[in-house]
């Protein structure tokens, strides 16, 4: 009895032990990363979205996203930078307004200790670690080339540009145009810069094509851009006459593949761009620097009509999960 007693007695102080160790051992601490991009509504960065909280699933992260209401607010921008940091990030994932304007707010959240990682719109910062996106010349050319291989005969040229402060916008435009020069058969008709919203794109864009009647191409460089000029030519009976070359899938676009008023898409990854991005900066957070690509270029492609319900075409417009494995 007395020797059951006696066992009893240590069976519970192991177990005892055992508690208080459980509820002595301090957790890991959760590494926090904030996600700034340039807006919040589009669909190309809710796609980012999706993909930078499956890698901060992933990885156990502590990841918050914020960006300003319009595409032009550097401003706001810049002081979600400082807030961002103010708030304990230790690393930033930033899609930037303007190439230069950012420039300060992320020197200054460099010199503070945080960690910096650029993703779809670069800024002139000597303190980011890595880029994740798509090479913007090389997809300008590619708008180019649809242009090009679906017409027939002299090219006359609208663009439809987005905010001039803005890296990957002018470095599309300026592939675009490089490529549509030394083809020989193409010239600029006519180019407008409009503000980062359908509504202003479509109202410039049916400027454009009223102004100037000889455009028998669009080109235009991002999401918003591009539902506009794909409405300004549905609106004004166009589809067919104006050969339309947009960005990104979004569902006016999409359905312009479908109906005619679009004829090809530039489709970029933004799943893989949020995704890679908070990957790396879990990465540089976590002493594996030597393991992170300075540039890493998403997949990007184009998707014309006759590609719209096919596998590869289906993929493209509808990233996802495949960058998760």
């Amino acid at each position: 009895m007395r020797r059951n007693r006696r066992l009893s007695l240590w069976l519970a102080l192991a177990l005892l032990c055992l508690c208080g160790c459980q509820v002595g051992a301090a957790s890991p601490a959760r590494r926090s990363v904030a996600l700034i991009v340039k807006s919040t509504g589009s669909e190309f960065f809710l796609s980012v979205f999706a993909g930078a909280r499956a890698a901060a699933v992933e990885y156990n992260l502590d990841l918050t996203i914020s960006g300003p209401e319009t595409e032009e607010d550097y401003e706001t921008q810049n002081r979600m930078i400082a807030q961002a940091v103010d708030a304990g990030a230790e690393a930033i994932v930033f899609s930037a307004i303007d190439y230069e304007k950012n420039i300060a707010a992320i020197d200054a959240a460099a010199q503070s200790g945080v960690r910096i990682v650029s993703i779809d719109s670069g800024v002139g910062s000597s303190q980011v670690s890595a880029y994740i996106g798509t090479d913007n010349y090389a997809a300008g050319q590619m708008a180019a080339q649809a242009a090009l291989e679906g017409t027939q005969g002299p090219l006359r040229v609208g663009i439809v540009n987005y905010d001039e402060g803005t890296a990957n916008g002018q470095e599309r435009k300026q592939g675009a145009v490089d490529t549509l020069t030394q083809s020989g058969r193409a010239q600029i008709a006519a180019a407008v810069t409009t503000l980062v919203d359908a509504g202003s794109a479509q109202a410039d864009t049916v400027q454009l094509l009223r102004t100037h009647p000889e455009v028998n191409v669009l080109v235009a460089f991002n999401e918003p851009t591009s539902v506009g000029a794909a409405l300004a030519v549905r609106d004004l009976g166009l589809s067919g006459e104006v050969f339309v070359v947009g960005f990104d899938s979004n569902v006016v676009t999409i359905d312009g593949l479908y109906d005619g008023y679009v004829d090809a898409l530039i489709v970029q990854n933004p799943y893989a761009m949020g995704y890679l991005g908070v990957e790396s900066a879990y990465k540089l957070l976590s002493g594996q620097s030597g393991a992170l690509e300075p540039v890493v270029d998403t997949s990007t492609r184009i998707v014309d009509r006759q590609e719209l319900f096919t596998i590869d075409g289906q993929k493209a417009l509808f990233a996802f999960e495949q960058y998760t494995d």
